[in-house]
């Protein structure tokens, strides 16, 4: 595999406290005659290996516990359609997406070399690329260089100047590479995150959104602060 485009990048802008401790209340409260409002509550460790025991190992179901613990991330400079695929996932996930109708500023940047047009669009590193029927593809520097960078930049500039003559940013936006780099905002319970991670983190998904994966799972991680919880066992 590629190596991952150092602009992609994921942050944890807020998470539920003690994750573990939450998702032990539901899961007590199933089976407990003592209200857990007002229970002792196991540490935080503990409460992990307890969800591993009785959720998690031998896939024995009941995974609605995991659903209360929420985690909301920034997810930075990843290509269109990588937000479109993540977006196609709507049960238990919320997302806002920068809006190309406001935020072209970037694009004329890119047209004025003010930033480098890889800084508004994405495109794949050099490398070779096999398709889902198995059909491999080079991507070399020169074709990348030569052809591909060149003509995004030709874009910006088109954009820059239908800007400059008038034309509102959402429609000048239909004229511009498709995988021009978009920043969005998105909420998972662990239960949806883990979903997620299962389907898009697998070998046969697209390149970028296995990247995803692998950024979003570091945050998921921190979750645990190393005591022993849910995600690192």
């Amino acid at each position: 595999m590629s190596m991952m485009d150092p602009r992609f990048k994921v942050v944890t802008i807020a998470a539920t406290p003690n994750p573990n401790q939450l998702v032990w209340r539901a899961l007590h409260q199933c089976h407990s005659d003592s209200f857990v409002g007002e229970c002792d509550v196991p540490s935080e460790s503990h409460c992990g290996k307890i969800i591993i025991d009785r959720l998690l190992a031998g896939d024995r179901g009941h995974f609605g516990c995991l659903e209360h613990p929420s985690i909301s991330l920034a997810v930075g400079s990843f290509p269109h359609s990588t937000m479109q695929q993540a977006r196609t996932h709507r049960v238990g996930i919320s997302f806002d997406v920068q809006s190309m109708r406001y935020t072209g500023d970037r694009i004329i940047k890119a047209a004025n070399k003010e930033i480098d047009v890889e800084d508004v669009v994405y495109l794949r590193p050099v490398g070779t690329y096999t398709n889902r029927e198995g059909v491999k593809f080079q991507y070399t520097e020169e074709w990348r260089t030569k052809r591909d960078l060149s003509w995004a930049l030709d874009q910006c500039r088109w954009y820059k100047r239908a800007v400059l003559d008038g034309m509102p940013k959402e429609q000048a936006r239909g004229m511009m590479v498709f995988d021009f780099r978009q920043d969005w905002v998105v909420t998972f319970n662990a239960r949806s995150l883990m979903h997620f991670l299962d389907l898009r983190a697998k070998k046969d998904a697209q390149l970028e959104i296995q990247w995803l994966c692998d950024l979003l799972f570091v945050e998921f991680e921190k979750l645990d602060t190393g005591t022993g919880g849910m995600v690192s066992r």
